[in-house]
Parts: structure tokens; sequence; C-alpha cells
């Protein structure tokens, strides 16, 4: 409750809290996020808090480490690709300045998202054609464990999307804090 409460749907531009987001987001596929949330702060341990230039420096012998961390989803192929994602994630910095400023280029339109939305729709949103672009541009520059579900479970916990419900009262909350927060903008633009 206290992480739908106080972050999830509310804008991000962080670039180790959004790194943070997109390992977690890949680690959770196929598993409960109440998971995930419960180890959290293992994660942030074990992954040096999510700073991406320590973690694009891991190799083999931290990869055993990972694995053997029972605090932690102990799965390869996405310890692996955590490791690649933070290289991705420079290069990304590199080009864009900021995480922030590239994650943010790909918020939809006001007129591409329904003004409200009840829990059944929210429960059935999977990905939307956003996500799907998203996706499709990081598996173009390499990123790995990240497809379109995954991209819109993302695009929900940064604030690009404010997936609270209509009845919900974080919805005005998050809506309000969207409307004082300015996206950064790439450093090529």
């Amino acid at each position: 409750m206290h992480y739908h409460d106080t972050e999830w749907g509310y804008p991000v531009d962080d670039d180790i809290r959004l790194f943070e987001k997109v390992c977690l987001e890949g680690f959770q596929s196929g598993l409960s996020w109440l998971t995930i949330l419960r180890k959290r702060e293992n994660f942030r341990a074990a992954f040096d808090g999510f700073d991406f230039y320590k973690v694009a420096q891991y190799g083999p012998d931290d990869v055993d480490r990972l694995l053997a961390d029972a605090g932690i989803v102990r799965h390869r192929g996405k310890i692996e690709a955590t490791i690649n994602n933070a290289a991705r994630a420079i290069e990304l910095k590199n080009e864009f300045g900021t995480l922030a400023a590239y994650f943010w280029q790909f918020e939809p339109k006001p007129e591409d998202r329904p003004v409200e939305l009840s829990e059944a729709e929210v429960r059935k949103l999977a990905q939307t054609d956003m996500s799907k672009i998203l996706a499709k541009d990081l598996k173009k520059r390499g990123w790995k464990f990240f497809g379109p579900t995954t991209a819109y479970a993302f695009m929900q916990a940064m604030g690009l999307v404010n997936d609270h419900t209509t009845d919900c009262f974080c919805r005005p909350k998050a809506q309000e804090a969207r409307a004082v927060f300015t996206p950064p903008k790439p450093k090529h633009t």
C-alpha cells in the first residue's frame, strides 16, 4: 500500500531511481509485484543501489555472487540482463544527457489516453502502442528482458501514465504531481 500510495504513478526523473524501476520490473516478470517489493532492499544492496555505472562493471564473479543471494530473485537471465542493461543505460545517458530525458520522450499524448479508467480497464492494460514502441527501441539498443508488458509496467511505475483508477484517492495526487513536473529534454534537441 505504501508503494502504491507514495510512488506508483508519480513522475520520476532521477536516473538511479529510473534504472532501479527498470530492473525491478524485469525481475518481476512472471512473479508477483509484492514478491519484488519485499526483496527491494535486498536488490538495492546486491546491485550497489542500482548505480548503473557500478553494475555495468560486474563480471562472472558478481553473477555467481548474485545467483547465491537468497535475498533476491536468482534468475541468471534476469541478472545478466540487469548487468547488460546497466551498460546500455550508460549509453543512453551519454546520448540523451539523462535516462529521464530518454524515457520521458515516450509519454503518451493526452489524446491517446482515456481520461478516466475503471479498475477493470486498468487490469486489462498489459501493454499499449507506446509501450511497444519503447520496448522495440530499447531492444534495438541492446536491452534485454524488457518487452512491451514490462515496458508498460515501467511506464506506470515511473509516472509516464497515471493508471490510478478513477475512485483511487491517489489519482488526483499523481495528476497534481505531474502538473508541476517538467519532463527533462534530450540534450541533442
